[in-house]
């Protein structure tokens, strides 16, 4: 049997080191001598051994308690530490990336940027913009289409963020929180089923989002009748050519200059590789203007 000392030299450590984790419960005592004093037996020196290759990875002592308990794996602990670490990282390269942008500022850009980014928590949290299209969203959608437009709307951020992805993401949290929008989107012009609309719009977006991905300029195709029967269908009418007239003009009415800002700054966020759902909106938009600008075919003429 081993004195506190005696386990303390064995292992290399001082006493208080012993001590301090015999008093937590993580190094239990065999006995104590006539006089009161801590045993040790031989097999504490081996516990005492992965106690301390468990705090070298920065393990809490609860955690290494339970670990050396068999409560918790060490994968599992492992595990959590590895998520948590990751996360740590992820704020540092987040502070880093916004220091760097405030470095390379103006001095008459730096008191904007600085309000901005100090508005946003590190790591950042997108729960603000999903709240902001919450109230955006008509309020009859089912659940279902809710979650969809969320998934679409609300960015991935990134790990590794470049300054500029900094303040683009600074700068649509501060469209998500401001007291006022400019708009409400609740209020259609005209009435509609929103169900049918939304569930329509999802599939003709991903359509749309393969020709911008092979950059294919706006163009009639399936992406624009699959857009264009979306908007019919919801509204009970067909898909005709006054239909297609009038709906370009809603269009263009209800534009809401703070929603179009909002996919311009996620399209930053989010990079040039996958098409935002705000660009492919604007890309059948722009197919839709262009061609009911085309004269009608006269009857009789020419075909090409």
């Amino acid at each position: 049997m081993w004195s506190i000392g005696e386990l303390a030299e064995h292992a290399g450590v001082t006493v208080k080191t012993v001590r301090f984790y015999s008093d937590r419960g993580l190094l239990p005592e065999t006995t104590r001598s006539t006089g009161g004093h801590r045993r040790y037996g031989p097999e504490a020196l081996d516990r005492l051994h992965l106690i301390r290759s468990l705090r070298t990875l920065d393990l809490p002592v609860s955690e290494v308690g339970r670990v050396l308990d068999h409560e918790d794996t060490l994968e599992d602990v492992i595990a959590e530490q590895l998520r948590e670490l990751g996360s740590q990282l992820t704020a540092l390269r987040w502070r880093e990336a916004a220091l760097q942008l405030l470095r390379d500022s103006t001095a008459h850009e730096r008191p904007d940027r600085l309000r901005l980014i100090g508005a946003v928590t590190t790591p950042p949290d997108t729960a603000a913009l999903a709240r902001f299209w919450r109230r955006t969203l008509p309020a009859r959608l089912p659940a279902r289409l809710a979650s969809m437009v969320l998934d679409a709307a609300v960015p991935q951020l990134p790990a590794d963020p470049t300054p500029a992805q900094v303040l683009a993401f600074a700068r649509l949290h501060a469209i998500a929180t401001a007291p006022c929008p400019a708009t409400n989107p609740r209020r259609p012009d005209e009435d509609y089923r929103p169900a049918v609309l939304y569930d329509g719009l999802g599939e003709a977006y991903a359509l749309a989002s393969m020709d911008l991905r092979a950059q294919r300029p706006p163009h009639e195709g399936e992406a624009l009748d699959c857009f264009v029967s979306a908007h019919a269908h919801s509204r009970g009418t067909r898909d005709t050519p006054a239909f297609r007239r009038r709906l370009a003009g809603l269009l263009a009415r209800s534009a809401d200059p703070v929603i179009i800002r909002y996919w311009q700054l996620a399209a930053e966020l989010s990079g040039p590789a996958e098409p935002t759902a705000g660009a492919a909106h604007y890309w059948l938009c722009v197919a839709l203007k262009a061609q009911i600008a085309r004269p009608a075919p006269v009857p009789g003429g020419p075909t090409q």
